[in-house]
C-alpha cells in the first residue's frame, strides 16, 4: 500500500481547494479513530479518508462521476481494493457492506457540520464545542443543512448512538485542530 505521506501528495495535486484537504484531513483522523474503536486495521481506515474526496474538482459539476474517477485516479497505485470499495461507497457508488464502508459514509458529513458548528462560536475553534452542542445543533433544520443528517444518523449501523458518534468524531477532529485551522 501506498505510503500515508505519498496519498497526502496525491491530495495535494488533485485538490485545489484548502478547505477541501482540511476536510479530507478530518475524514481521514475520524477513520482512525473508528478503526481504533473496532480494532480494525488504522492505515487502511485512514487512506480511505484521506483519498475519499480526491476527485472532487474533477467532478463537482458531474457528481455522477464521483467516486469512480477517484478510482481511476488510483488506478497506477498499490490501493488496497477494501480502501478503493470505501471510496466508492461514501458516495453510493456501492453497497455499504464492512464498517469501513459504513463508517466513512458516516464520517463524511460528520466532519463537515463539526467544523459549521465550531465557525459559529467566537473563538471559531473546536476547542469551544462539546457534544451536548453539536447535539442541539443537530435538531436544528436549518444550521449546517448540507450536512446530511439521515446520512449521520447511519452511524447506528456501526452500533453507535449519535452522541457515542459525534463525541469520537470530535475528539479525533481536536486531535488536529492545528491542521485544520480550528
Amino acid at each position: 500500500m501506498i505510503s500515508r505521506e505519498e496519498a497526502l501528495e496525491l491530495v495535494k495535486l488533485h485538490v485545489k481547494s484548502k478547505n477541501l484537504i482540511k476536510h479530507c484531513l478530518a475524514v481521514e483522523v475520524v477513520m482512525k479513530f473508528l478503526a481504533e474503536k473496532f480494532s480494525e486495521d488504522v492505515n487502511l481506515w485512514a487512506m480511505s479518508g484521506l483519498l475519499h474526496d480526491l476527485d472532487y474538482d474533477y467532478t463537482k459539476d458531474n457528481p455522477e462521476n464521483h467516486g469512480l474517477k477517484t478510482i481511476e485516479l488510483l488506478k497506477d497505485y498499490d490501493i488496497p481494493q477494501s480502501v478503493k470499495d470505501a471510496i466508492l461507497a461514501h458516495c453510493d457508488k456501492k453497497n455499504r457492506v464492512t464498517n469501513m464502508e459504513k463508517a466513512i459514509y458516516v464520517a463524511d458529513p460528520t466532519t463537515g457540520f463539526i467544523v459549521a458548528a465550531a465557525l459559529i462560536t467566537p473563538e471559531k475553534s473546536l476547542s469551544s464545542i462539546d457534544t451536548d452542542f453539536l447535539l442541539r445543533r443537530f435538531k436544528e433544520k436549518l444550521f449546517a443543512k448540507g450536512a446530511n443528517r439521515d446520512q449521520m444518523k447511519r452511524c447506528e449501523d456501526l452500533g453507535l448512538s449519535l452522541e457515542e458518534f459525534l463525541t469520537l468524531s470530535l475528539d479525533a477532529m481536536k486531535s488536529i485542530s492545528h491542521d485544520l485551522g480550528l
